[in-house]
C-alpha cells in the first residue's frame, strides 16, 4: 500500500512542481519520477538541515521542493546543452 500512496504523491509533487515552475507538467510518467525523485532529493536535505518530517502534508512539500530543484535543474542542462 505505501508503494500506491509513493506513486500518488510523486504524481502530485511532479505536476505541481511542473505546473509552477514552466506552466505544465511533462505528462503523468515523467512527473511520477521526478516528484519520487523529488522527495528522495527534499527528504535528503531537510535531514541533513535537521528537520523532523511527517505527516501526508509535510511528504507531498518536500516533495514538491525537492521536485522543483530538479526540474530547475534540468531546465538550466537544457539551456546549456
Amino acid at each position: 500500500m505505501e508503494v500506491v500512496g509513493l506513486i500518488v504523491t510523486g504524481a502530485l509533487a511532479g505536476w505541481i512542481a511542473g505546473t509552477l515552475l514552466r506552466g505544465a507538467g511533462y505528462g503523468l510518467v515523467v512527473n511520477i519520477v521526478i516528484g519520487v525523485v523529488g522527495g528522495i532529493v527534499g527528504g535528503k536535505l531537510l535531514s541533513l538541515l535537521g528537520v523532523v518530517r511527517g505527516g501526508w502534508l509535510i511528504d507531498l512539500a518536500t516533495a514538491v521542493v525537492g521536485a522543483m530543484l530538479l526540474l530547475t535543474l534540468l531546465n538550466l542542462a537544457r539551456r546549456s546543452g
